[in-house]
């Protein structure tokens, strides 16, 4: 066995050296990429330093050319005011001109040579004629004046008339009118009676409700209750009504109670049970943090936005699980997340994490919201020319405007308010645009950004109940694809091919691919449940309505442009 051994090792010594050959040739490749890994990280960095050198001197470059674009501003104006007195002297310069030539033709005229060459007779005899032709004219200028005395001219006449003809019909004006606030002040005496008749039977009405109803809550006993005392009460209930209170005061009691949970009961295996809440028995409370759900929350999101081929967002949140905690635990951290989605509804990233997993709404609005979000601060960054991280609040509303152009004054008020915004406020006050984009450290959002939101929902919900205006049919009752189509096409008239057959597709569940070009009428669903599939997804308005847009026309055309519209302002 010895011997059988001994060969057994002489025969394996070759290989041993092959296997220390190989090892050393790996070990060479190894270090020979490394170094040309290095070299590359080397030529990276170099073209970093150039392209921020790039990156400095067109800087300055804008800057300079920006001084030299104020200064041609100002040479312009110069020249305006110098082009502008010269226009002024010249025409002062021409009447006087004008004036000089008609003051030499009357001298001219007065001096006329030959007058005092003429014969005395002829001159005598030239006065006599004068004298009577004097005479005569004169006594038919007595007779026209005995015969034509009372007599109007017909142009005085004329202009009687048609001053009287526009009284006349100022009169008629007036009594038209008269009669109208007449009628008018017949029937707000009328409502005013109705109104006093109201208000006595509201006033009663109060009187007994004041008798019956519970007295107003007091909230401020609630901060002996809740963990953090009075203090954090205060920052808990600051700016919210007693209906926002009620939750805020459930969940913090359900926070208490979720903590004492140490089990949480299986929901089994039925078809209504969301998969990843598919188990039978007790499942352990993890019991973490707010903070702790919401950075789990927003590390699941990162991966799913990162993913290329996206499997249903509730498999792909238990997958994430297995992943992060191992299959052992990933039920139990499954069902505690979601019980803390469902306490936490004041919490803006739990309750959209909860409404896209319960499938209430589609990912489109959360990536739809954050696509905003950038685009908003990518608009501020542009415009702080100084990269100082700061901005007008005029600038501040241009960006609004730009993003937004089909929202209301009224909501572009309320964003300008909600950053910071007040009526005593100048429009040229600095503020830091990058706090409005801060979060807290349980993913609370800034009002800023909450205001965005609450709009972007209210807004969805004004559309969707024009939509319904606009199909003139109850909820239970049934509408078709064509008729969808069209209701959609005129309360939305700028909506583009891609995004009415993307609503379409949701509505009446039918791919895109499989959308038919042509009026089809028997493609039909209850309208009730093609608006809350509408709901679910992002659907916003992308342009006014067409007779919003042609009244717009209409108004710019018949304004006349005024001399600061043909010519800037800061120059006049």
């Amino acid at each position: 066995m010895l011997a059988h051994q001994r060969e057994k090792i002489r025969a394996l010594e070759p290989l041993k050296a092959k296997l220390i050959t190989m090892s050393e040739d790996c070990n060479e490749r190894i270090l020979a990429m490394r170094a040309e890994e290095k070299y590359e990280i080397a030529m990276l960095k170099k073209e970093k330093m150039n392209l921020l050198k790039l990156i400095d001197k067109k800087n300055e470059e804008k800057i300079s050319l920006q001084s030299e674009v104020s200064k041609l501003r100002k040479n312009l104006a110069e020249e305006y005011l110098h082009y502008l007195t010269e226009r002024d002297a010249r025409k002062i310069l021409i009447a006087d001109l004008n004036e000089l030539r008609y003051q030499r033709e009357d001298m001219s005229l007065a001096q006329a040579p030959g007058v005092w060459g003429e014969d005395p007779v002829k001159l005598t005899l030239a006065l006599k004629m004068t004298r009577q032709d004097l005479t005569r004219t004169q006594m038919e200028l007595n007779t026209m004046k005995a015969n034509f005395g009372d007599v109007v001219p017909r142009r005085d006449f004329e202009m009687q008339e048609k001053t009287n003809k526009d009284l006349q019909e100022q009169l008629d004006s007036l009594r038209a009118d008269y009669e109208e606030v007449r009628k008018e002040h017949e029937i707000l005496l009328q409502l005013h009676m109705t109104t006093l008749k109201e208000r006595d039977q509201f006033s009663s009405e109060l009187q007994d409700i004041q008798r019956t109803s519970t007295p107003r809550p007091d909230w401020t006993k609630c901060g002996d209750i809740v963990a953090g005392g009075p203090d954090r009460w205060q920052v808990l209930a600051e700016g919210k009504n007693s209906d926002q209170l009620v939750d805020v005061l459930l969940e913090e009691i359900g926070e208490g109670l979720l903590r004492e949970k140490d089990f949480f009961p299986g929901l089994g295996y039925g078809e209504a049970i969301p998969p990843f809440l598919r188990f039978d028995g007790p499942v352990q409370n993890k019991k973490p943090s707010k903070k702790d759900v919401v950075n789990l929350l927003k590390d699941a999101w990162k991966e799913r936005l990162a993913e290329e081929q996206k499997e249903k967002f509730p498999d792909f949140f238990f997958n994430f699980l297995e992943r992060r905690f191992g299959p052992s635990d990933a039920i139990a951290w499954a069902y505690t997340i979601f019980e803390n989605i469902k306490l936490f509804r004041s919490n803006e990233v739990m309750s959209q994490f909860y409404a896209i997993l319960m499938g209430k709404l589609t990912e489109s609005v959360y990536i739809n919201q954050k696509e905003t979000t950038a685009q908003l601060l990518k608009e501020m960054i542009n415009a702080d020319s100084q990269n100082e991280g700061l901005i007008t609040m005029e600038q501040l509303s241009t960006i609004l405007r730009n993003t937004f152009p089909v929202k209301t004054e009224e909501h572009i008020q309320e964003l300008m308010e909600a950053a910071g915004w007040h009526p005593n406020s100048s429009n040229a006050d600095l503020f830091d645009y990058r706090l409005l984009f801060t979060e807290n450290e349980e993913g609370q959002s800034e009002p800023f950004v909450q205001k965005v939101w609450e709009q972007y929902m209210v807004e969805k919900d004004e559309y969707l109940q024009e939509l319904k205006q606009e199909l003139g049919l109850e909820l239970y009752e049934d509408v078709t694809l064509a008729k969808m189509r069209r209701a959609l096409m005129t309360i939305d008239p700028t909506l583009d091919k891609q995004n009415l057959n993307t609503h379409l597709s949701w509505a009446f569940q039918i791919p895109v691919s499989e959308m038919p070009e042509d009026e089809d009428e028997n493609i039909v669903t209850r309208l009730q449940t093609a608006m809350e599939r509408l709901y679910m997804t992002d659907v916003k308005r992308t342009g006014p309505r067409e007779s919003e847009s042609l009244r717009g026309s209409q108004t710019k055309a018949t304004q006349q442009p005024s001399q600061e519209e043909v010519f800037p302002v800061h120059l006049l």
